[in-house]
C-alpha cells in the first residue's frame, strides 16, 4: 500500500473517530425548547438548562446512534429542587419508541435526590429502578454513563455500575436493539408526580432553577440519513460486548443493597399475577 494511500485511510478513520468523541455542544446538540433557558457556554463545553414558571429548556443529539457508549457529566439543581426533574436519556422516535432513561428527580432541601432508571423496548417502559446517591449531586459534576449493546444496557455512575438490564428476547422479552436512537437532556416542571408522588410542589420562588452539563462524549456507532455509520471503527470497541466482571458484580451488588429504593421486579403489589419474566432471570451477567 502507498504511503498516500494509507495516510488517506488513516485520516478518514481518524475523521469518523472524531465525529464519535466530539467534545463541542455546538457540534454535537441541538436546543430544542425553552429559548434563551438552554446556553452553551465557554466555547461549546458547557451547557446550561434553566426552568421558570413559563418553560423549561432541553436539546438533543445531531446524531442518531445504534449501540454505544454515552457519558456525560452533570452537576444538578441544588437547594430546594423539588418538583423539578433533570434528564439525560436516550430515545428514538413513534409510537413503538425505545429509550433509555436517567431521571433526577428534585427534592426539597436537605433531602436527596432520586435518580430514576427505566428501559422501554417497542413503547413498552414499566420497568423502573430507583435509588439515591452516595454523594450530592448538585455539588459538584459527576459522571453518568449509558452502555448500550446488543447483549445488555448497563447504567454507571462515576463509572460504578448501578444497574444492568439484559436482552432476554429469548424468553419473550423485547429489547431495544433495532431503532437507532438520539441523545436527550431536559429541566422540566412535573411537580403532579416527581417529589413524593406530588404530595411536594415545585416552589416558584426559587426559579430559576439551573442544571448543568458537559464532556459529552458518545462512542458509538453514528447512524442515518446524514451520517456513515462507523461500526466498522467501532466494532471492536469495549463497549460492544461490555459485561460485569466480579468486581462490577460486587460494586452493583453494594449499590442495589445500600442505595436501591424501588425495583420493579420487587413489586408484587403491581403484578399481582406474576413478575415480568425477566425478573427470574440472572441480574447482573
Amino acid at each position: 500500500m502507498s504511503n498516500s494511500k494509507a495516510s488517506a485511510i488513516a485520516l478518514t478513520i481518524s475523521c469518523l473517530i472524531v465525529a464519535a468523541f466530539a467534545a463541542s455542544f455546538y457540534d454535537e446538540m441541538d436546543i430544542t425548547f425553552g429559548g434563551e433557558r438552554a446556553k452553551i457556554l465557554n466555547r461549546g463545553q458547557d451547557l446550561s438548562l434553566s426552568l421558570d414558571q413559563y418553560s423549561g429548556s432541553g436539546f438533543q443529539s445531531k446524531n442518531e446512534y445504534l449501540f454505544g457508549r454515552f457519558d456525560m457529566q452533570l452537576k444538578l439543581v441544588p437547594g430546594n429542587s423539588a418538583g423539578t426533574v433533570t434528564t439525560f436519556y436516550l430515545s428514538s422516535q413513534g409510537a413503538g419508541h425505545d429509550e433509555i432513561d436517567f431521571e433526577f428527580l428534585g427534592n426539597s432541601s436537605g433531602n436527596p435526590y432520586t435518580i430514576h432508571t427505566n428501559v422501554y423496548a417497542q413503547g413498552k417502559g414499566d420497568k423502573e429502578q430507583q435509588f439515591h446517591l452516595w454523594f450530592d449531586p448538585t455539588a459538584a459534576f459527576h459522571t453518568y454513563t449509558i452502555v448500550w449493546n446488543a447483549q445488555r444496557i448497563i447504567f454507571l455512575i462515576d463509572n460504578i455500575p448501578v444497574r444492568v438490564f439484559n436482552n432476554h428476547e429469548a424468553a419473550g422479552v423485547s429489547f431495544p436493539k433495532s431503532q437507532p436512537m438520539r441523545v436527550y437532556a431536559s429541566l422540566w416542571n412535573a411537580d403532579d408526580w416527581a417529589t413524593q408522588g406530588g404530595r411536594v410542589k415545585t416552589d416558584w420562588t426559587n426559579a430559576p432553577f439551573t442544571a448543568s452539563y458537559r464532556k459529552f462524549s458518545a462512542n458509538a456507532n453514528i447512524v442515518g440519513p446524514n451520517s456513515k455509520p462507523t461500526s466498522s471503527v467501532n466494532e471492536n470497541q469495549a463497549w460492544s460486548t461490555q459485561g460485569l466482571d466480579a468486581a462490577g458484580r460486587n460494586r452493583i451488588r453494594w449499590v442495589q443493597t445500600k442505595h436501591m429504593i424501588y425495583n420493579y421486579c420487587s413489586d408484587y403489589m403491581r403484578f399481582p399475577n406474576g413478575l415480568p419474566v425477566e425478573c427470574s432471570r440472572s441480574r447482573f451477567r
